[in-house]
């Protein structure tokens, strides 16, 4: 499995990450919808339901200048393929989108991750979100890892 960060040097709107994982969509989806993996890789999560409109939370412990607390709300649900959702963390005025892709390969699944919305002014919580979804991204490669290879 690998993790590429494939956002641009110049690029400070989006983060882009691009995971060449050896498991199925099926199983990559579950790890980005379950609320139980969700909260071993990512966040804490209350209240998902992958229904557009639907609104849910990832909640932490609050580290200094932030609360803990990422509102969401889903924009985007294609089963096995892409999920999309707002990023909303209001104590840092931050209002992002978050969206996974997941593509099928010969060896497993392509996933895609981008987080848009940045801006220019923004460039601490860019910076921030950049090493938190390389942290977290390393974090699901070896959740998926741990739950075994799937026959592809």
């Amino acid at each position: 499995m690998t993790a590429k960060d494939t956002t641009p040097p110049s690029q400070t709107e989006s983060i882009s990450f691009e995971f060449k994982l050896r498991h199925s969509p099926e199983r990559v989806w579950h790890a980005l919808t379950d609320p139980v993996l969700l909260s071993e890789w990512l966040l804490p999560i209350v209240g998902l339901e992958l229904d557009p409109g639907a609104t849910f939370t990832f909640k932490t412990q609050p580290y200094p200048g932030w609360d803990g607390t990422v509102n969401c709300r889903i924009l985007e649900v294609d089963t096995h393929r892409k999920l999309s959702y707002a990023w909303v963390v209001g104590d840092m005025e931050l209002d992002t989108v978050v969206t996974f892709t997941l593509e099928p390969t010969s060896s497993g699944t392509r996933l895609s991750l981008v987080q848009s919305g940045f801006k220019p002014s923004q460039k601490q919580n860019f910076g921030g979100a950049r090493y938190g979804w390389k942290l977290m991204g390393g974090k699901l490669v070896d959740l998926l890892d741990r739950e075994g290879r799937d026959e592809v």
